[in-house]
């Protein structure tokens, strides 16, 4: 398949699917899936606009602008929502409320046009954004010890990494709509800075390859990056998700999951789960550390926090072992409340730290995390519990919000 697609046209999105009129006639397979790449004169898409705080989205008409230089566009094949997007979607007087606003960060798609100076990545191409950066040539880039990019160093923006105040969104009257953590993937296009893009091998299916996008590379990477779990090591995780196949794939020896939903209990078992604590169920005479103390003899050698409450990322870091024991929090505490902490824990060598996309750097990890699924290593199957099509992408909220889903895909085409 060859394309010469390029830059400079708008995208006009709107609420209804119709007959496109292709400048170039590229097709791509996935599976049953085909998906047709094409540049635009015209035609009617959809767009999920958020346009205030805790509503439900609203499909519409947005218009999505040419990529800039360093930028690309690219039509979104599936995406999926996560808890951060659901976090900031509540909020509504905040600071990083922001809206009329184009949520999602998790995504599969096929770029479709690219700006000045992108050499990385050109039309047909299989990528999955991510809103985390990763430019290559910073410092922070440039070493093993952190994801932290000291070039386009991570905001809750809602503008474009390079110009914090622009936009690729518009409505039908030309008002902005603004853009989430770099990427907005709920519309049927989207444009995001390269350092925001990985390319995936196309043999990737695109519902599997979206959970690389954020969620699963995240808990994955936490205990494979940010904590470095031992072989025959004890974990505890506070609030079930990826790590748990993180430290499966690591090679934990006792992996125990901390919820109050008993259902994640069953379904934390085809990842490796081995016990399970629900605060709940243990009486108000022992704490969750002193069960868990119980449970590894002394503390767990891992633990991490996924959820976002200070009060739970205290319980973790109770829960490890003197002398080594490591907490890693991943979950953005959903309340702005501190940490508070034990000082003379500390002095006892526990150790505590806070971590990004779980240390992953995304465009030499990934694609790791790509093969190892390939391999049938990395087991990613068992995490997309829904499907919906983009029209009734609520329900994915709903979902969420009711503990009923651990990862909702939505596909842009149904």
């Amino acid at each position: 398949m060859e394309s010469n697609v390029t830059a400079g046209k708008s995208i006009r999105c709107k609420g209804n699917f119709t007959e496109l009129l292709f400048l170039s006639g590229s097709r791509f397979s996935f599976g049953d899936r085909v998906i047709n790449l094409v540049c635009f004169r015209g035609g009617e898409l959809s767009a999920a606009v958020s346009r205030a705080g805790g509503e439900p989205l609203v499909i519409e008409e947005v218009e999505v602008a040419p990529p800039q230089a360093w930028e690309v566009r690219i039509k979104i094949v599936c995406t999926s929502l996560c808890h951060s997007d659901v976090t900031f979607w509540r909020m509504k007087n905040s600071p990083p409320a922001i809206y009329p606003r184009i949520f999602g960060h998790e995504a599969f798609g096929v770029v479709e046009s690219v700006g000045e100076h992108v050499e990385e990545f050109k039309a047909g191409d299989t990528v999955v954004p991510v809103f985390l950066p990763h430019c290559y040539g910073c410092v922070d880039c440039s070493t093993p010890r952190s994801n932290m990019c000291s070039l386009l160093p991570f905001q809750v923006s809602s503008g474009m990494p390079r110009d914090r105040d622009s936009s690729r969104f518009s409505d039908n009257m030309g008002r902005t709509i603004h853009h989430f953590l770099n990427v907005s993937s709920f519309s049927e296009y989207t444009v995001v800075d390269v350092a925001h893009l990985v390319k995936v091998d196309p043999a990737l299916p695109p519902e599997k390859a979206c959970l690389l996008s954020c969620g699963v590379s995240t808990g994955v990477g936490a205990a494979w990056k940010a904590a470095e779990v031992e072989e025959g090591s004890t974990v505890a995780v506070f609030g079930l998700g990826a790590v748990v196949e993180g430290a499966r794939l690591r090679g934990a020896a006792k992996i125990i999951g901390v919820d109050i939903n008993p259902q994640k209990f069953e379904l934390g078992k085809k990842f490796g789960l081995t016990d399970f604590v629900n605060p709940n169920e243990i009486g108000d005479e022992r704490s969750v550390s002193q069960v868990i103390s119980e449970m590894t003899g002394g503390g767990a050698d891992y633990c991490f926090e996924c959820i976002g409450l200070a009060s739970l990322m205290q319980s973790a870091y109770e829960s490890s072992r003197k002398g080594w024991g490591k907490t890693i929090v991943l979950g953005v505490e959903m309340h702005g409340k501190p940490l508070s902490l034990d000082t003379r824990r500390i002095l006892e060598g526990k150790w505590i730290t806070g971590s990004l996309f779980g240390g992953i750097k995304a465009k030499t990890d990934i694609p790791i995390l790509a093969k190892k699924y390939l391999d049938k290593e990395l087991h990613l199957d068992s995490f997309i519990t829904h499907e919906v099509g983009f029209e009734d992408i609520n329900k994915a909220f709903e979902l969420l919000n009711e503990g009923k889903s651990l990862r909702c895909i939505i596909w842009m085409d149904k």
